[in-house]
C-alpha cells in the first residue's frame, strides 16, 4: 500500500498523509450490500446518547462473513475492495458452488488465490479458518470468535493480529492486540493470517473536513466552557484551583481519567488472565 504526500499548495495539503488503494474492483457485489439509515447519535426518542456525531459521507454498508460457516467448499478471491465501514481491505469469495461471501483481507492475499474453511486441520495460508484446536502456538491469527458459532469479534481492524499462546483443556489462551491475555473456547474459528491495510495507522488528514466526511462532529474542552455547561468550566484563563484542572470529567461527573470502568460482576472476566496493563485480573 503506497503512502502518499503532497506539495502544501494549499493548507490541508501540507501535512496530509493518505493512502493509495491498492483494490482491484471499485464497485462492490450488489447483492452483498445492504442501506442503513444514519442515527447521528439519537435513541428511539430522539434524544442524543453519543455526542459528536452527525452529516458524514453515504455509505453502502458491505455484508461482511464472520462466521465462515461453508465448510469444505474450496473459494477463489475474486476481488480485493474497499469498504467504507471498516479500516481494513475485503476479499470477494467465489464458492465451487456459485455463491459469493466478503470476508476481511489480511496480507498476502491476492486475486486468484484459493481459501478454505472447515473443521478440520487446513495449511497455514492466509485466509483459512478453522479451530482454535487445530491452530499450533505462536501462529499469528485475526477474525477470531469469542464464542462458538457467534461469528468473529477479535482482531478485525487493519493490521491487527493476536498470537495463540496455548490450548489447555477446552480452552485456548490468545493474547490479544491490546496486551491483554484471555480465554477463549478452542471450538472457536479463526483465520490465519494479518490484517491487510497495516500502513492505515500513517494516515494524516491534514483538515479538518475530512472528519466531517466520516460523520465526526466538532468536539469542544470542558475546560473552556463556563461553570454552567460543564463541570471542568469557569476560572479566569487557566487556573490551577478551578477550569477542571483538579478532576476531569464528564458533564454529568463521571472520572475521565483513572477510573476503571469495565464491571466487577461480568461474567467473562473469569476468562481474562493477565489484563492489557500487564496485571493480573482480580476477581
Amino acid at each position: 500500500m503506497a503512502i502518499i504526500k503532497f506539495n502544501p499548495v494549499t493548507p490541508s495539503l501540507r501535512f496530509a498523509v493518505l493512502q493509495k488503494r491498492d483494490i482491484t474492483q471499485k464497485r462492490p457485489e450488489k447483492a452483498l450490500t445492504t442501506s442503513y439509515s444514519k442515527s447521528a447519535g439519537r435513541n428511539c426518542y430522539g434524544r442524543v446518547t453519543s455526542r459528536r456525531r452527525g452529516g458524514g459521507h453515504k455509505r453502502l454498508l458491505r455484508i461482511i462473513d464472520f462466521r465462515r460457516n461453508k465448510f469444505d467448499i474450496p473459494a477463489k478471491v475474486q476481488a480485493i475492495e474497499y469498504d467504507p465501514g471498516r479500516s481494513a481491505h475485503i476479499a470477494l469469495l467465489a464458492y465451487a458452488d456459485g455463491e459469493k461471501r466478503y470476508i476481511i483481507a489480511p496480507e498476502g492475499l491476492a486475486v486468484g488465490d484459493k481459501v478454505l474453511s472447515s473443521t478440520k486441520l487446513l495449511p497455514f495460508e492466509p485466509g483459512y479458518a478453522m479451530p482454535l484446536a487445530f491452530v499450533p502456538p505462536a501462529t499469528r491469527l485475526h477474525a477470531v470468535e469469542l464464542l462458538p458459532g457467534k461469528g468473529a469479534q477479535l482482531a478485525r481492524s487493519a493490521g491487527n493480529s493476536l498470537e495463540l499462546i496455548n490450548i489447555e483443556g477446552e480452552h485456548a489462551q490468545l493474547r490479544l492486540p491490546s496486551g491483554e491475555i484471555r480465554l477463549v473456547s478452542k471450538k472457536c474459528m479463526a483465520t490465519v493470517g494479518i490484517v491487510s491495510n497495516g500502513e492505515h495507522q500513517n494516515v494524516v488528514i491534514g483538515k479538518a473536513g475530512r472528519n466531517r466526511w466520516k460523520g465526526k462532529r466538532p468536539r469542544v474542552r470542558g475546560v473552556v466552557m463556563n461553570p454552567v455547561d460543564h463541570p471542568n468550566g469557569g476560572g479566569e484563563a487557566k487556573s490551577k484551583g478551578g477550569g477542571g484542572r483538579q478532576m476531569l470529567v464528564s458533564p454529568w461527573g463521571q472520572l475521565a481519567k483513572g477510573f476503571p470502568t469495565r464491571r466487577k460482576t461480568k461474567q467473562s472476566n473469569n476468562f481474562i488472565l493477565v489484563r492489557r496493563n500487564g496485571r493480573k485480573f482480580k476477581r
